[in-house]
């Protein structure tokens, strides 16, 4: 079975368009959620405040059950086990570990930008009754939601690129995007987040998820003077050197 043919990779860029691409989200998303907290009017907040407890006023006990497993999906906990069995399963599945660095550095790196914007910002979580335990973290943005979109998201890109299967993949696909949206209600019914936290924690996801799709997982070759010859190179070029018949003039 013949699986995606990707370029090799260039150790320093991907370091460069990785680290980089999580500061510079990080600083944008700092940006968003300052301004969110210092500029954005009173009529922007109560109009969150409403949704929030438009949600309270409409809780049952089955919808509290369904929230919690709809949020339990991006719990640390779930997301790690995820992690494991997934960096597993595909590297016994495609015999190697491109896809499973991937999905590792999508967990990872969002983490990262999570950690960063949440430390900065500060923005006080909903006023409302809260069925959660409310992390020591800032309201802005969902970290859930964006690690959902992340995670499943890369998931998703993998299975639908690799799996010839193809209704199988197509299904789940269709999982790994319904979550992310089920946890970002999940969060909002949960009165854990305003809508903006959970709007931006999956735009946040997105945008880290694109960043290492196009770095990890980028079939677009590289031209022969955008990087220096990797191991790899020199040793065909030298191979095919030597076992080149010579040919003389007559």
């Amino acid at each position: 079975m013949t699986h995606t043919e990707y370029p090799p990779l260039n150790a320093w860029q991907v370091a460069v368009r990785l680290v980089g691409g999580c500061l510079l989200l990080a600083l944008g998303l700092c940006l968003i959620g300052w301004s969110i907290v210092k500029l954005t009017p009173e009529s922007w907040t109560t109009a969150e405040s409403h949704v929030n407890e438009w949600f309270v006023d409409h809780r049952t006990a089955a919808l509290d059950v369904a929230t919690r497993i709809g949020s339990g999906f991006s719990d640390t906990v779930t997301c790690v086990a995820v992690l494991i069995v997934t960096v597993i399963l595909m590297r016994l599945w495609l015999g190697r570990w491109r896809e499973s660095w991937a999905v590792t550095a999508a967990i990872v790196g969002e983490l990262l930008v999570f950690l960063i914007v949440t430390a900065l910002v500060g923005r006080d979580r909903p006023n409302v009754d809260q069925l959660d335990l409310a992390p020591p973290t800032s309201s802005f943005p969902s970290g859930h939601t964006a690690a959902a979109v992340a995670l499943y998201g890369c998931i998703a890109i993998i299975v639908l690129r690799e799996l010839r299967l193809r209704w199988l993949a197509v299904l789940i696909a269709v999982v790994c995007w319904i979550i992310p949206v089920a946890v970002g209600l999940s969060r909002i019914y949960r009165g854990m987040h305003f809508p903006s936290d959970v709007l931006f924690g999956a735009i946040g996801g997105a945008l880290w998820l694109t960043i290492v799709v196009t770095t990890l997982l980028s079939l677009r070759r590289m031209a022969s003077g955008d990087r220096p010859p990797t191991l790899p190179d020199r040793w065909s070029a030298n191979s095919a050197a030597r076992l080149r018949p010579n040919v003389r003039s007559t």
